[in-house]
């Protein structure tokens, strides 16, 4: 089997050239004795042509069916002009040539044509993209059948781009003087992250591995042994539950740096992006990125991960109205919370119908049952629900803060900081859709910094924001000894058009601040020890200064191809309850195979 071209690479520049392509069968069809065959392969079609002069390859040709694998030999020719008569008898010349097919403007004429397989029909046809008619084959069906799907073009296309970028990744990484390290996945459990998968050991009867969820402690270790720049395009495993951007296990391109500082960092990603854009797009992205602390992101976006491009920026007014008539208002700064304005121009309030304003509640409510009031902005003065609760002071005082335009409008949202603020960013990114704002076409790239360095857990305690071993900025390392939920992370995201593209931090790399640290998170020396006590040791034999970063590369790779989920740019995914329903995984095993792992179930899978 010799292959001379692929199918979508022949041109008129092989006229007269003889070739053999080979592929599956997209389609056959007899033209008044001629048999042709469309054959594809992963760079595209090309036509076949049958004479039935050749009778072996044409009696061949007759019995060929949708995605057979068959090979061609012959020669390549222009497609040529052809007479045929219209009702009326009369001839006319119709061109062949195809303008809109790459390989349009040629055909192969078949010396042989063999089957090296037959396909029995197919569940779904394949198309040059998924659609979405009644009648298509839903997704659990495509997943089920994932190497018929994968034979979609523009399904091929999401895992180019993808391969593409790990090119891109690793020369330039490379260049850069990065090491590539490999790291295990069979790591020790420690809690505190997201939950493990765990993994029974069967030459240590009761004791388990857990697969990694990150290769944050190693890549460390990396930075003690002297590697200065560590690199890994890793697998990782997480036992959550999946969504549209999370799969149980997932790939991050993961970096760590010794003697760096933010900048440092920043600048690296910047490049490293810009090199995958121009590799994978074709595209030049400017640098540097936008940088924009964590407070005024929060303040102007209501989202650490902003959506930049398009305005729609909100204002903080909880002091003006901190003793407002509004009970609404008022309530909610007593308790602690805080009310967000979101100003709207002459020209968008007056595309917005009432049934448009009204429908804003339950895009509001799903966030705790948040609600959203709104006013607009007339000449015969303020009107909406929340008008007539406001006097003209508070009114005076709103414009002055958000500097809303006359015939504008405003929305308000007043609940506690975590579901006022997420409420607010749904809001924006509704009205933006609605109003047609965003430019699809463009790529908005942004720096987040300064988060803080802890949140609180679901029993009120404080947690890490990022992980324990990220360092507070050095001016509020006093802080984290005696108001620890004041301190700020030198921790950074880099965001693109709403999209948390990876996050990192510099690491603390002292014994004394991770022990501090330890104690505000409420770990005893004990349970460090038995936890971390290997990096701690580590710590205590000269740990450089160091800091790194991890990018989604599943999310990366979706944003390039322009995809709806992670799904469709990874080859083999599980469906949304983590599901292989190609494979059947997971699946029950043997008793035997538990019996050699020391471990029992509890679970009857005949009953479950």
């Amino acid at each position: 089997m010799k292959r001379t071209h692929r199918c979508g690479e022949i041109r008129s520049s092989d006229i007269g050239k003889d070739v053999t392509l080979q592929g599956w069968a997209h389609g056959s069809r007899d033209h008044g004795g001629l048999m042709f065959i469309d054959l594809r392969d992963r760079t595209g079609l090309a036509q076949v042509v049958v004479e039935p002069e050749n009778k072996d390859a044409f009696e061949i040709a007759k019995s060929v069916h949708y995605e057979w694998v068959l090979e061609v030999t012959g020669k390549v020719r222009r497609r040529p002009d052809v007479e045929v008569k219209d009702r009326d008898g009369k001839a006319k010349t119709v061109v062949t040539v195809n303008p809109n097919m790459p390989t349009g403007e040629v055909e192969v004429v078949v010396s042989t044509l063999t089957v090296h397989n037959k396909s029995k029909p197919l569940p779904f046809m394949i198309e040059e993209k998924k659609q979405n008619e009644a009648g298509e084959a839903g997704e659990e069906t495509r997943l089920k059948y994932r190497y018929l799907d994968l034979r979609r073009p523009d399904a091929q296309e999401a895992l180019f781009k993808r391969s593409r970028a790990y090119q891109a990744v690793r020369s330039h990484l490379h260049e850069q003087q990065f090491v590539e390290i490999e790291t295990p996945y069979f790591v020790k459990y420690t809690p505190g992250g997201a939950r493990n998968f765990l993994v029974p050991s069967r030459m240590h009867p009761g004791s388990f591995y857990a697969l990694a969820e990150s290769p944050q402690i190693f890549k460390q270790l990396s930075m003690v042994a002297g590697f200065d720049r560590y690199f890994q395009i890793a697998r990782c495993f997480r036992d959550e539950d999946t969504r549209a951007d999370r799969q149980p296990e997932f790939t991050q391109i993961d970096i760590e740096m010794s003697f760096v500082e933010e900048e440092d960092v920043m600048s690296l990603v910047e490049g490293l992006l810009a090199r995958v854009w121009k590799d994978v797009l074709g595209l030049q992205i400017p640098t540097p990125f936008p940088r924009l602390s964590w407070a005024d992101a929060m303040q102007r976006y209501g989202s650490d991960k902003p959506d930049t491009r398009f305005g729609l920026e909100m204002t903080d007014i909880t002091e003006v109205v901190r003793s407002s008539g509004f009970k609404v208002f008022a309530e909610a700064v007593a308790a602690g919370g805080i009310v967000k304005a979101l100003p709207l121009s002459a020209e968008q309030n007056k595309a917005l119908s009432r049934k448009d304003l009204d429908d804003l509640a339950p895009v509001a409510e799903a966030f705790d049952k948040a609600r959203v009031a709104w006013v607009r902005l007339g000449p015969e003065g303020w009107t909406g629900p929340a008008a007539k609760f406001l006097p003209d002071e508070e009114k005076a005082a709103i414009l002055k803060a958000t500097g809303c335009e006359p015939n504008g409008a405003l929305l308000f949202v007043a609940n506690a900081f975590g579901t006022a603020n997420a409420a607010m960013s749904a809001l924006r990114i509704h009205l933006a859709k609605k109003l047609k704002l965003i430019d699809e076409k463009a790529w908005k790239f942004l720096w987040v910094y300064k988060f803080p360095l802890f949140e609180k857990g679901e029993e009120g305690n404080l947690v890490a924001a990022h992980h324990p071993f990220t360092s507070p900025v050095i001016e509020d390392l006093p802080l984290l000894a005696t108001d620890p939920a004041k301190v700020k992370a030198r921790a950074y995201d880099v965001v693109l058009n709403g999209n948390e593209l990876g996050g990192g931090s510099i690491r603390i790399h002292k014994s004394d601040v991770q022990a501090t640290m330890f104690k505000a998170l409420g770990i005893s020396d004990e349970d460090a020890k038995q936890k971390f006590g290997f990096l701690l040791e580590a710590f205590e034999y000269g740990a450089p200064p160091h800091g790194g970063i991890a990018l989604g590369m599943d999310r990366l790779a979706m944003l390039l191809a322009g995809a709806p989920n992670l799904r469709e740019v990874l080859a083999f995914p599980k469906n949304q309850r983590a599901q292989d329903v190609m494979t059947g995984a997971p699946t029950a095993v043997s008793d035997k195979q538990l019996r050699d792992l020391s471990i029992k179930t509890t679970v009857n899978p005949d009953k479950t």
